[in-house]
């Protein structure tokens, strides 16, 4: 008891406890913003959208296969971060403020391969902050200008996968038209139409493939 006293007194354990709980409480924050997450499970869910199933897959089975698929991509980043900066810490090698610059080093140059300057330089002036070269800019110009990126780069991969689901709806329309079955709502009928074509052509892969492989 007197040597945890002690510890508590003269250590850095508290400090290290404080700082190990606040860096978990916005893990979530990190994952969702910084990382791969973003991008993937917008695609999924527009391709669930794309295909007409509102609810199906699930929002659980949609974020699910999002965060494996996110830490697939971000398997390479992970591990630089891991190599450099947590096993080093836990050893006792650096400090925990080396430790948060180091790992921040890996997550930094992900962030800006995938984003544009010209998004970095909109949130400098949202800022207020001079012009200042990209490699320097701080994180809270960097994530919302890698969000918004990731957001533009969504919405494009879902307009090109949302084509084929409309020639699809358009055509079933114009056929049951021309047979005068205008009381047939055309949905009713594409629906099982884009189902048998995404699962004919393993959609769910080419899509997952198509996203994993779309970062820099």
């Amino acid at each position: 008891m007197d040597g945890l006293l002690t510890l508590s007194r003269g250590g850095h354990l508290p400090l290290d406890v404080l700082a190990g709980l606040t860096l978990l409480s916005i893990v979530p924050f990190l994952l969702m913003m910084c990382t791969s997450f973003v991008r993937i499970v917008v695609v999924l869910s527009l391709v669930r959208s794309a295909i007409g199933t509102s609810s199906l897959p699930p929002n659980a089975v949609l974020s699910g296969l999002a965060l494996v698929l996110t830490l697939v991509v971000m398997a390479p980043t992970f591990q630089r971060i891991g190599d450099e900066a947590v096993q080093p810490y836990a050893h006792g090698r650096i400090s925990q403020s080396q430790a948060i610059e180091r790992a921040s080093g890996p997550l930094r140059a992900f962030m800006l391969r995938q984003t544009r300057s010209a998004d970095i330089a909109l949130f400098e002036r949202v800022a207020h902050r001079a012009p200042e070269p990209v490699a320097r800019a701080p994180f809270t110009v960097i994530v919302p200008a890698y969000v918004v990126g990731e957001l533009r780069a969504a919405f494009a991969i879902g307009f090109a996968l949302y084509l084929p689901f409309v020639a699809i709806d358009l055509a079933v329309a114009a056929m049951l038209m021309g047979l005068g079955m205008m009381m047939l709502s055309p949905p009713v009928v594409s629906l099982p139409v884009k189902l048998l074509l995404f699962v004919m052509v393993d959609g769910w892969a080419l899509v997952c493939g198509g996203v994993a492989t779309s970062f820099r």
